[in-house]
């Protein structure tokens, strides 16, 4: 959790994926179903999302280059 703008872009996939997944649990509509798969891939999106390293810009200078 080292970029604050990557990390909630990633709880917001999260947060979006799961509230699609239980709005389609929860309706009144039988015929409705999970879409499991895209479900799986926005929550793994998102922790990617979470997890990344982008803040660490820190760049080595080789001084005899």
């Amino acid at each position: 959790m080292k970029n604050t703008k990557t990390t909630l872009a990633g709880i917001g996939a999260i947060l979006i994926a799961v509230g699609g997944a239980l709005r389609a649990a929860f309706d009144a509509d039988p015929s409705t179903n999970i879409d499991i798969a895209s479900t799986i891939a926005a929550v793994t999106a998102g922790i990617g999302l979470i997890m990344a390293k982008d803040a660490d810009k820190t760049a080595t200078i080789d001084p005899k280059a």
